[in-house]
């Protein structure tokens, strides 16, 4: 069974090899991030994939901002 991450993000060993994925597809977050950073249009990213909708689009960006706001980098003296 997979980990709930949000009501929309879901991760399950079974599903993309356990990447953070759109509950009930096989869409992984990080591919509609790359979308939207590619320069499409959330309206573009909505019609290419119809069974997707602007919350699922918000959830993925709220999951990308989740994982910024926790990611920490330490500089490593040379």
């Amino acid at each position: 069974m997979g980990m709930l991450v949000s009501e929309l993000i879901v991760l399950d060993p079974a599903v993309v090899g356990g990447k953070p994925v759109i509950r009930g597809t096989r869409l992984a977050v990080e591919f509609i991030l790359e979308l939207l950073a590619a320069g499409q249009s959330e309206n573009q990213v909505l019609t290419n994939y119809p069974g997707l909708t602007r919350e699922d689009i918000l959830a993925c960006l709220s999951y990308a901002s989740y994982l910024a706001r926790e990611y920490k980098a330490y500089p490593i003296p040379a």
